[in-house]
Order: structure tokens, then sequence, then C-alpha cells
């Protein structure tokens, strides 16, 4: 299973030029159960990134873009009268994929954006009284736009909480950007990309990742960074329990793609920016430090020993 895995991150890479730690954290994500959030500036590689991850994994795809006049039923769908049989019949909405493009979500308004919380945290979407399954896996990937750009709408913390990981892709090395220049847009060979897995496979595989050892001093390790962030003046609120489960996940899903069936310090240490991140905020009398600066902190005074 690890060479198919190494064949989907290889056949993304061809896509997505220069951003194989990205990749990576990306399709570990996905093999933890976890939603991924990519925040960068448009024209960046975001959908790109979505439609190579799922055309490589073979799962379904759709794509759903926000905006500002975006409605609920727009994601979750709806029911329409048919007059033929004399019932409602339900037409189910593009949130009914395995893989879903929530496509810049803070563009949406609040209303719309929540539409996704119970899809993303219990796999099922209850529409006009009835409780609807989602497919499995089931694996978000939402994209934003900085917040400092207009026409957006902050999302809420209890929403941040529910993407395991939040990513950046920046802006290529200037090698990259010129093979992109030379060879034209990359979603072009989108269509050339073969499919590495398939569903079974991949619920194999995530079922696999689960049962990834984790030492007790590893653990204890994972209880001293969360702890800290509850503990420090600085951090306006800690690490919840659902951050630490998802750090350990994470870690999990890192050290199986890395070949081994279990986890070391540095699995955490590699996956603790993209999982904390989005979760921690400074107070805004300790001087101003962002949750990049107060993740570096972490790593640097939390030992691992």
């Amino acid at each position: 299973m690890r060479t198919r895995l190494d064949s989907c991150l290889e056949s993304i890479n061809q896509v997505l030029l220069d951003k194989d730690s990205q990749v990576r954290l990306a399709l570990a994500c996905l093999l933890a159960r976890g939603h991924l959030l990519i925040e960068d500036l448009p024209g960046m590689g975001k959908t790109t990134l979505s439609h190579a991850l799922a055309r490589v994994l073979g799962l379904s795809f759709q794509r759903i873009q926000f905006t500002s006049d975006l409605l609920p039923g727009d994601i979750l769908g709806t029911s329409v009268f048919d007059k033929d049989s004399g019932q409602f019949v339900f037409h189910p909405g593009p949130i009914f994929a395995e893989l879903v493009l929530a496509d810049e979500i803070n563009r949406a308004t609040p209303k719309s954006q929540s539409a996704l919380l119970e899809a993303m945290e219990e796999g099922q979407v209850t529409i006009e009284g009835a409780t609807r399954p989602l497919p499995e896996p089931f694996f978000v990937i939402a994209t934003q736009n900085p917040a400092n750009q207009g026409g957006t709408f902050a999302l809420p913390e209890s929403q941040l909480d529910r993407f395991l990981m939040r990513l950046s892709l920046g802006y290529p090395a200037k090698a990259a950007e010129k093979a992109l220049l030379q060879d034209g847009s990359r979603r072009e060979w989108l269509p050339r990309l073969e499919p590495q897995l398939d569903r079974a496979a991949l619920a194999r595989i995530q079922a696999e990742v689960t049962q990834v050892r984790a030492s007790d001093a590893l653990i204890d390790y994972v209880l001293r960074l969360v702890g800290a962030t509850r503990s420090q003046p600085q951090i306006a609120w800690g690490l919840s329990p659902r951050a630490s489960l998802g750090l350990l996940a994470a870690a999990r899903a890192w050290a199986y793609l890395a070949g081994r069936d279990y986890v070391i310090p540095e699995d955490v240490q590699v996956v603790l920016p993209a999982v904390a991140g989005h979760r921690l905020h400074d107070r805004a009398d300790s001087g101003g430090h962002g949750a990049g600066t107060l993740v570096q902190w972490l790593l640097r005074e939390v030992s691992a020993v």
C-alpha cells in the first residue's frame, strides 16, 4: 500500500511543482480522517491540488463555489415535488461526494458556512428532518483568501476547529515557476493523472493508520505540548482535546507515509504547525505574537523527552 501511496505523491508532484511537503501533509490529513483548510492568495494552486488528490485516489469530486448569496440548500440539497409520483423527491447537493472542495469558504455568510459543520464532524447531514449519511471516505478541502481581502467573512473558532490542518502553499520557487511558464498551466495535466487507489483501498489504509503505535512516552510528549498551550499567559486559549486527538492522528499518518508502524517525536513536530497554527491565538496584550511564533515557541521550549 505504501508503494501505491508513493505513486500518488509522485503523480501529484508532477502537477503541483515544488510543494512536496504541503502535498504530503494534505495526504496525511486525509489518511487521518481529518479535513483540510488551505489559506492563500488566489492562483496559488489550491484548486489544482484538490483535483489532483481526487484523481489519484479514485474519489468522486464536487466543487462548491462559496459566494455571499450561497444558501445552505445549495450545499446540502433539497426536496422537489415530482408531479408524476405526487411525492417530494430529494435531490442531493454537492456535499454528497467523497472529496468536496469548498472554494473560498470565507466569501459566504456564516449561515452557509455552518452548513458544513455537521457534515464535517458527524459524516452525515440532517435535511428536512431526515438524517442522511455521507460517503465514506469523506474529505473536505476548504480554501479561503486572506481575511484582509474584501468581501470575506472570518470563520468562527468553532468551524476552524473542525479542520484538522491548515496549510499555505505560498509562491513557487524560481525554478518551479520557470518550468510552469515553459510548459503552461499544470491544470491541463490533470486529465492525464491515473487513479493509484480506489475507495476500498483507501479505507484499508485509513484503518492501518489507526494501528500505528504511539508509545506512552510519545503520548506524554503530545500532552506536554497541549498542556503548554493551556498554561502560557501569551496564549488566549489552549488546544482542545479534539486538537490533541487530531495531533496524534496526524502524527500517525505522517509516520505511516514515512514507512514506519510507530510514531517518533519528529512526526509530531512536523505536523504541529499545520494542526495547531489555526487554533492558537495570542492575547491582545501579549505583544502581538502570531500563531507561527507561538508554534515555534512550543517546539523550542517543550522537551520531547
